[in-house]
């Protein structure tokens, strides 16, 4: 694997044509996705800045141009008319002020209606390569040009480590204010949020405190990327703790979960229901973010970065690696989110695949569970051997899912094997296939798992105990993956 100098990993891209022989070389890889929003070259990481405004739904990710490393980020730009088929707009913000010179780091978006505004880290370093982070904000104007606001908002709090990012801004209509959650760490090392206000959107930002939320005074040493929205007259608190080992989660120190309560603004308090519980089980899921300005009150719309910081992928060889997990509509179902891929998805289906034949890397697979102890097997050898399992214990509730038996294996000692709990009796599960990764759902969405996964050619068999009836269905391509920088 090579080893990459600070010099590289923070070069600045100064012309398109310094990725393109990349870019055509990466095209050839037998991993690219088809229907997951993806890099053009290098690594693609947190979803920022998601919104909808004016019949068009904006999405960013984290992007380093030179490859699977994390260095000098850029916001790169998609857009979707109907959260399915997603187009490539280019750079959306580029590091290219003293406040954010070594890198624009995660945000979101505010649109007001009228105008669009981003909200973003600015990764401030100076001679000596001590931090400084920025919250900065940028307005897309109606031409597509980007107008930055030549000052920082705010820059971080003494009282706090360098780690103070991602700001997510809301505003609550009952007092009129704006807010902003920016995920932090106290000096004693423990993961916080972090509040700031106003009472108007470009200005005026003062600290207000610590968001409170009893009974997690000490989970975990940061809390990245904190999102909320209302459902209904629920509120959902998602962030995602890091440097902390959970129950289920094997030796992963990365996680995402969520909470359900009421967010009590004027005194900075969440009151949770209840425990957290995990947005996604599987391997490969973090950094999630809510979309903003959905209209419907009834379910809000996620995404997440499809891996974990410091895990390492097949496709790093290759100089590229990363993707978004679908878009998912959320609701509360039973006291706890429920999640499916945005309903667009049925579009892209094709012809139905003979459940006797081979099985396609780019599929929709639905299953339905008639009682009892179940397998299904996924990508395995020709003999049966090998592939992605998925075992249910019906006496547990619960489906263990093992990827230890595909050909290429990757962060081992994170783990290969994970659990996830069901509170009802397994009756359905839909997977989603789509070259190098698996996005399942159990139960209608009571439960989710998403990894990646690198088939080879002799992995194209399934497996699947009597008591499952599948239906397979191809799927046809709905992300672009055009040349724009």
């Amino acid at each position: 694997m090579k080893e990459w100098t600070t010099e590289e990993r923070y070069r600045v891209l100064k012309d398109a044509s310094e990725i393109r022989d990349l870019y055509d070389r990466i095209q050839a890889s037998d991993y690219r996705q088809t229907y997951h929003i993806q890099p053009i070259t290098g690594l693609s990481s947190d979803p920022n800045g998601f919104i909808y405004h004016k019949g068009i739904w904006h999405l960013y990710y984290q992007w380093c141009p030179w490859g699977a490393v994390h260095g000098l980020k850029y916001w790169y730009h998609t857009t979707s008319k109907d959260l399915l088929h997603w187009q490539n707009e280019g750079v959306g913000i580029h590091p290219d002020t003293i406040y954010d010179n070594k890198g624009v780091h995660s945000g979101s978006g505010f649109s007001t209606d009228e105008e669009l505004y981003l909200f973003y880290t600015g990764n401030h370093r100076d001679e000596n390569w001590v931090r400084t982070p920025y919250t900065c904000l940028a307005q897309l104007t109606e031409d597509g040009q980007l107008i930055k606001q030549p000052e920082p908002l705010f820059g971080p709090h003494p009282d706090y480590t360098e780690h103070q990012r991602d700001p997510k801004v809301v505003y609550h209509e009952a007092n009129q204010t704006y807010y902003i959650l920016l995920g932090a760490q106290s000096k004693d090392l423990k993961g916080k949020v972090l509040i700031y206000t106003s009472k108007e959107l470009l200005q005026g930002w003062t600290f207000a405190g610590e968001l409170k939320v009893p009974g997690y005074e000490d989970l975990g040493g940061m809390w990245e990327c904190p999102s909320i929205a209302r459902i209904g007259d629920k509120d959902i608190l998602v962030f995602s703790p890091q440097y902390t080992k959970l129950p289920r989660r094997g030796n992963s120190t990365n996680h995402n979960i969520y909470l359900i309560g009421n967010m009590d603004y004027e005194n900075l308090t969440f009151h949770a229901d209840g425990e957290y519980r995990h947005l996604d089980y599987g391997f490969d899921f973090y950094a999630a973010q809510f979309a903003a300005n959905v209209k419907e009150e009834d379910k809000a719309i996620l995404t997440a970065w499809m891996g974990l910081p410091d895990n390492h992928y097949p496709t790093e060889e290759e100089d590229w690696e990363g993707s978004l997990v679908l878009p998912r509509e959320l609701r509360i179902v039973n006291d706890k989110l429920y999640q499916l891929p945005v309903q667009q998805i049925r579009e892209l289906r094709q012809e139905k695949v003979d459940p006797t034949g081979r099985l396609p890397w780019v599929a929709e697979v639905q299953v339905k569970h008639t009682g009892g102890n179940a397998q299904l097997t996924l990508f395995s050898k020709s003999d049966g051997t090998g592939g992605l399992q998925l075992s249910y214990d019906a006496a547990r509730k619960t489906v263990t899912i093992d990827r230890s038996q595909m050909e290429l294996r990757f962060n081992e000692a994170i783990g290969e094997v994970l659990e996830v709990p069901l509170e009802e009796d397994l009756t359905d599960i839909a997977l989603y296939l789509d070259r190098s990764s698996v996005e399942i759902f159990f139960n209608k969405g009571e439960a989710t798992f998403t990894t990646h996964l690198y088939p080879t050619e002799q992995e194209s068999s399934y497996q699947a105990s009597p008591n499952l009836d599948l239906e397979i269905w191809m799927l046809r391509s709905s992300v672009t993956d055009d040349f724009v920088v």
